[in-house]
């Protein structure tokens, strides 16, 4: 199965471009050891972070997988365990670190156009790194995905947001329905 990685945000890393592109690389390699651990258990990375978390210094690298129905218990400790190994061997990450594997929750992130696809009709929520006619946040139905950009309509507009600007994503659940 051929696969994309998607645009990164990383936060807490501050100005530095330097430190930003460690940590960029240390996701990007996960990314690449967790793929095969994920597919072996049928299911899909949706989105891989490395955070400041708690004092002292403390990091936490997350992963969150899923597939049709959610991930169960079992397959999340497989893939956790297997990754754990890995990154030990490898020295992937520097320094201390919490690994968490776990399922997206049902306001899941949105991150690559196929995820996007999946909600089209849906409510999403959308900030953007840069204004698109004076805002930056989005919230509403899903209209379109296409290879480059996705459609949002909020209160009765149109709006098209880039791929390349989308700085968060996520579905917004309907309690009421």
């Amino acid at each position: 199965m051929k696969w994309a990685l998607p645009a990164f945000f990383v936060s807490g890393v501050g100005s530095d471009s330097e430190a930003m592109d460690t940590a960029i690389d240390c996701i990007r390699r996960v990314w690449e050891l967790a793929v095969p651990l994920a597919q072996g258990e049928g299911l899909e990375i949706v989105d891989i972070e490395l955070k400041p978390e708690g004092g002292r210094g403390g990091r936490v690298l997350r992963l969150y997988l899923d597939k049709e129905g959610g991930p169960n218990v079992d397959e999340l400790s497989r893939v956790s365990r297997g990754l754990s190994d890995l990154l030990d061997e490898q020295d992937v990450v520097d320094g201390s670190y919490t690994l968490e594997v776990s399922s997206p929750g049902i306001n899941r992130p949105l991150r690559r156009p196929e995820h996007f696809a999946r909600f089209v009709g849906k409510k999403i929520r959308v900030r953007t790194r840069d204004l698109i006619n004076g805002r930056r946040s989005f919230l509403g139905p899903l209209l379109e995905v296409t290879a480059d950009k996705i459609a949002v309509n909020q209160d009765g507009t149109r709006w098209e947001i880039p791929f390349e600007l989308i700085e968060k994503s996520n579905y917004e659940h309907d309690w009421s329905a």
